[in-house]
């Protein structure tokens, strides 16, 4: 499957491949690899949610950078946990858990390395707030130095399933999660997770009542 948000490139990129036939052999077969490798970047597979509702999936593919208690306006005293993606990781974010949007944010700013200590702060980013069950969750996507657009397809009041797509950061970069203190981190530092499929966290009421 690929993500809506890459067809308008894909279909230039196939226009520019077909015409490059006519020119020279050589140029056809070099599109082609950089077509192949343009519907790559665009992949978005289907993911298999945990069956347990009360567990919480992470938003992005990539790498768990950062894991650490932290406050902010919107969630107040939260777990944040940091992902980056690589240019290689899919970029299609997800929801962790059902959710309504009742907070949205665009703020523009720098273009840092995504894995810098002050990109969270500097960068081009989008907030999404969501009201859930268990409090107050802030997704963060934050743009970088390669990913230079986020795609965002929300508005308030929308009802969010766990593991829906919401947007995407072309070419990867760093997802920001601020959430609720009830909620037990599950994921390590370094640890590699996939959007909708790998456990981000669990509701600790509920891991109470299963031991």
């Amino acid at each position: 499957m690929i993500a809506r948000d890459g067809w308008p490139l894909i279909i230039f990129v196939a226009f520019l491949t077909g015409g490059s036939m006519f020119i020279s052999p050589w140029m056809a077969a070099i599109m082609s690899v950089f077509l192949a490798i343009v519907v790559w970047f665009f992949r978005d597979p289907e993911r298999e949610l945990p069956v347990d509702p009360e567990v919480w999936v992470s938003p992005a593919d990539g790498k768990v950078v950062e894991i650490e208690k932290a406050s902010c306006s919107y969630v107040g005293e939260a777990i944040k946990v940091g992902i980056f993606m690589s240019p290689f990781d899919v970029h299609v974010n997800r929801v962790p858990y059902d959710g309504i949007v009742d907070y949205l944010e665009y703020v523009p700013g720098k273009k840092w390395m995504a894995f810098a200590p002050k990109a969270s702060e500097e960068n081009e980013r989008m907030l999404v707030g969501l009201e859930t069950a268990h409090g107050r969750i802030l997704l963060v996507q934050i743009a970088g130095f390669l990913a230079r657009r986020i795609v965002c397809r929300l508005k308030k009041g929308d009802r969010l399933c766990r593991g829906q797509r919401f947007g995407m950061i072309k070419l990867g970069s760093k997802v920001d999660v601020y959430l609720p203190l009830s909620v037990k981190c599950s994921v390590t530092i370094d640890q590699k997770v996939k959007a909708g499929k790998s456990v981000l966290g669990v509701t600790a009421s509920h891991e109470k009542k299963n031991r």
